[in-house]
C-alpha cells in the first residue's frame, strides 16, 4: 500500500455561516465558510424565509405570474371558440350541395 496518501484530519475545524453562527468539528480543511447552516436554516427555524442567490426567486416568481397570466388568456379564448357552434360533417356537405 502507499503511504502519506491520505490527507491530514482536523479535528477542530472552524465552521463559520454567513448568518454570523460558530462552530467546530472534524474535517480535512482547518476552516469551511457556509451560507447556510441549522441556526438559520427554514427547516430548523420553522420561519418561511428565501435564501436568494442572484435573483433567482424573483425570476422563478416572474416566471409563475407570466404562466398564470397566460392560463387567463387560453381561459378566454377557449370560451370565445365555445360560444360559437361547430357544424357536423353532414351539415358542411349539405351546406355545399345547396350552395350549387
Amino acid at each position: 500500500m502507499k503511504t502519506a496518501i491520505h490527507p491530514t484530519w482536523h479535528n477542530d475545524c472552524q465552521v463559520t455561516c454567513s448568518c454570523g453562527n460558530t462552530f467546530v468539528t472534524g474535517s480535512t480543511k482547518e476552516s469551511i465558510k457556509v451560507d447556510i447552516c441549522s441556526a438559520c436554516h427554514p427547516f430548523f427555524t420553522g420561519e418561511m424565509k428565501f435564501v436568494d442567490i442572484q435573483g433567482r426567486v424573483e425570476r422563478f416568481q416572474a416566471k409563475v405570474n407570466q404562466a398564470k397570466s397566460y392560463q387567463a388568456k387560453t381561459k378566454t379564448k377557449k370560451t370565445t371558440k365555445a360560444s360559437v357552434p361547430t357544424k357536423s360533417l353532414k351539415e358542411m356537405l349539405q351546406d355545399i350541395k345547396s350552395a350549387k
